[in-house]
């Protein structure tokens, strides 16, 4: 299922799953809790104005896509989130794939700490489970970006709206050495190492979780 969902579709979107998960007594939303969640200053990258208009628009488009439902109740109507239904995730992927709707490109560290509200992850490994698991989906949910120039760490964006821009290009050709700017244009040595390196510590992961669920079998 490939989606090219706009920013404020994805805050909806994003904040559906995220009421679902972290408190579920107030879910499904109403279309006046639901427009404060989006307008939330924590947890939100950027923080958004929008109004009850912007919210419905969403909704309406969002419905038409079959992510999210409408339901009749006697006092308002409310709303919630198809996105399981489409695409059948483990509890891992979906704080992941939230996290990165609501919050933008992060590292599997940043992740690591700012998903922990919606599932716990015992560590990195379980992190990069996930980000494969999305990542190797057809099509793919999320993607490893560029390194930015004075940085370790890889991040990681979803896909739910269209390829991620490329904001850092700009910057990356400034801060590289002038015998660079040839093959500015194509990872560097380093990018692509460090990408398979996530890589791997992703298949490593997913080789344990499938250890561990045979040896259930005979405990």
């Amino acid at each position: 299922m490939q989606l090219s969902l706009n920013p404020v579709e994805l805050r909806v979107l994003g904040a559906l799953v995220e009421k679902e998960i972290t408190t579920p007594e107030y879910y499904p939303q109403s279309l006046n809790a639901l427009t404060n969640a989006c307008n939330q200053k924590s947890n939100r990258d950027p923080v958004m104005q929008l109004s009850e208009d912007d919210v419905r628009r969403a909704l309406i488009d969002l419905e038409a896509q079959s992510l999210i439902r409408a339901i009749a109740e006697s006092r308002a109507t409310k709303y919630e989130h198809r996105l399981q239904d489409a695409f059948n995730f483990y509890r891992p992927e979906i704080a992941v794939l939230c996290e990165l709707m609501l919050r933008g490109p992060q590292t599997p560290g940043e992740l690591r700490t700012r998903a922990s509200r919606m599932h716990p992850f015992e560590d990195l490994e379980a992190v990069n489970s996930a980000l494969q698991r999305l990542a190797r989906r057809e099509p793919p949910l999320v993607v490893v970006l560029p390194r930015q120039a004075g940085t370790k760490e890889a991040r990681y964006a979803h896909l739910l709206g269209g390829e991620p821009p490329r904001a850092n290009a700009r910057e990356e050709s400034q801060d590289a050495p002038p015998h660079a700017a040839a093959t500015s244009g194509s990872p560097s040595r380093i990018e692509a190492l460090e990408a398979e390196v996530a890589q791997l510590r992703g298949d490593i992961a997913v080789l344990k979780d499938q250890f561990a669920a045979f040896r259930k079998q005979f405990d």
